[in-house]
């Protein structure tokens, strides 16, 4: 992989992983139209950009989101099993255009029904323990490329009577320790194999900084004035072309 070419997956990164429009999928998908080399360990190094990104846009918040620290810990452990547990079959098995196109479509469907249904009145605080259990289980579906971490967990927020801001922010520190646990160990795993030069590995790595702190900054205003629908016009359009593509 050249240094341009980490830059380009570390801004895909960066954007997707915090638009409800799936990061991992897109990093497949560019791997796939585009013949850019990648692999699940790099894909999951540069995450730690977008880890990065959420401890600088929500500096000033640090002590407030420390009292939620047991609801994060109660959503959190549901989408470490599913990855402790699945991932070696998801990675031999679902990291492949149709796999993505599949679930861009089906996980549209949550984002719709939990603007639809959702009451949309709490903040972060009420939530408790039981919703917050919810918001993880949803969580451990963003396992499979195409899901969106940030769009199955949004949605699950909207479906808990979340504001659509404070569940777009719940969904982004849930899903912080996540991020983080995965991009050290995969990343000390290519690292030690010697997968991807350290320099290249740098390069995705502050491209997805850069482009996830861009992504949380326009998400967050942008969900208080407006629906997720226009993500999931997105999604459908884009699973439609690379099933077409693909099939």
């Amino acid at each position: 992989m050249h240094v341009f070419q980490a830059f380009i997956l570390g801004a895909i990164q960066g954007l997707t992983e915090f638009l409800p429009i799936s990061s991992s999928g897109h990093l497949i998908l560019a791997s796939s139209f585009f013949h850019i080399p990648s692999c699940l360990s790099f894909d999951a190094f540069i995450h730690l950009g977008s880890f990065l990104a959420i401890l600088v846009y929500f500096r000033k918040e640090l002590k407030e989101i420390w009292h939620l620290k047991w609801l994060v810990l109660i959503a959190f452990l549901p989408g470490a099993l599913a990855g402790f547990f699945l991932e070696d079959v998801v990675s031999a098995y679902f990291r492949t255009p149709k796999i993505v196109a599949l679930m861009l479509f089906l996980m549209s469907f949550p984002m719709i029904l939990g603007e639809k249904l959702g009451k949309k009145r709490f903040f972060s605080q009420e939530l408790g323990p039981l919703r917050a259990l919810v918001i993880g289980i949803f969580q451990s579906f963003a396992i499979i490329p195409g899901t969106s971490r940030s769009g199955i967990t949004i949605s699950a927020g909207l479906f808990v009577g979340l504001k659509r801001e404070e569940a777009a922010r719940f969904s982004f520190i849930v899903g912080a320790p996540l991020i983080l646990g995965a991009g050290c160990y995969e990343g000390l795993k290519m690292l030690n194999h010697g997968v991807i030069a350290l320099n290249v590995a740098g390069i995705g790595f502050l491209s997805s900084a850069i482009f996830s702190f861009l992504a949380i900054s326009f998400l967050i205003p942008f969900l208080k004035r407006h629906t997720l629908y226009p993500f999931v016009f997105y999604r459908i359009l884009l699973a439609a072309l690379v099933w077409i593509k693909f099939h």
